[in-house]
């Protein structure tokens, strides 16, 4: 890692092989009849990636934990709609289809036989992972994941971007700063604080009650930051109205611990 100067590819391995699943039929299966439209449809995508965008290092970043509890502590609500069984003095068992996950041992094994890295690291996602691995390379970096969360890293000086997928696998949004800008009205680094305020459903983040993505942009580009406008609830001359305030207001205890969520927040071990 310490050495790579090349464009770096990062897999969020997990959300690719959750698409792969839905996006292939179950009849593709095994000789022995059992399901591997999971493990087929990601290795097709990973040979396409590599053919068309040529990186010089390709990382399978993987989820050690999927809710760290560390994570939970902050925000209670975090990723919770998605727990299939709580395990007390463990990580609770994430709801995942029953023939996706006999997949998931298989599909670490090939990459594994096709000399592919796979890190995780114990009590992080592979968000994190991505995250400190983009934070550390010298290079450019395309990260490859279906989480809109993960735009937080776009950095157009530093070569960063998101190639997101839009329909299965098959068809790539090139995700750069110029993009993000005139979607949400933010960039890379914009985008975790306009989601904070909007909320994300996805993941359990309750957002600002009232605050949607819209008025998130407008607040961001008139305060700067999360903390630009958390101060200017507190100044009686900055241009609120009075509800944006109440509900600013209320959502403190929230806005204080939800920037804790972001990747990088933690630093890891050296990875």
């Amino acid at each position: 890692m310490r050495g790579v100067t090349g464009r770096l590819m990062l897999l969020d391995t997990a959300s690719l092989y959750f698409r792969a699943y839905f996006g292939v039929p179950d009849s593709v299966r095994a000789p022995d009849g059992t399901p591997v439209n999971a493990v087929r449809g990601l290795l097709e995508f990973i040979d396409r990636l590599v053919k068309d965008h040529r990186p010089d290092e390709l990382v399978a970043c993987m989820d050690a934990d999927w809710r760290p509890q560390w994570r939970v502590d902050l925000i209670p609500s975090y990723k919770a709609h998605r727990v299939a069984q709580v395990r007390e003095g463990g990580p609770d068992e994430e709801e995942v289809p029953d023939t996706l996950s006999p997949q998931v041992p298989v599909i670490e094994a090939v990459l594994d036989a096709l000399g592919i890295a796979r890190v995780g690291v114990d009590g992080y996602e592979a968000d994190d992972v991505i995250g400190t691995f983009t934070a550390r390379a010298k290079g450019p970096v395309d990260i490859v994941t279906g989480d809109r969360d993960l735009y937080q890293l776009v950095d157009d000086a530093r070569g960063v971007r998101v190639l997101y997928p839009l329909k299965g696998v098959g068809t790539l949004q090139l995700t750069d700063e110029a993009w993000l800008r005139e979607k949400y009205g933010v960039d890379g680094r914009g985008y975790a604080d306009l989601a904070t305020l909007r909320g994300d459903p996805s993941d359990g983040l309750p957002g600002v009650p009232g605050i949607g993505e819209k008025t998130a942009a407008k607040l961001l580009a008139a305060f700067g930051d999360l903390a630009g406008i958390v101060a200017a609830v507190g100044d009686p001359k900055a241009k609120l109205t009075p509800s944006q305030r109440l509900r600013l207001d209320e959502a403190r205890p929230y806005l204080a611990v939800a920037p804790g969520r972001r990747m990088g927040s933690r630093q890891m071990g050296t990875t």
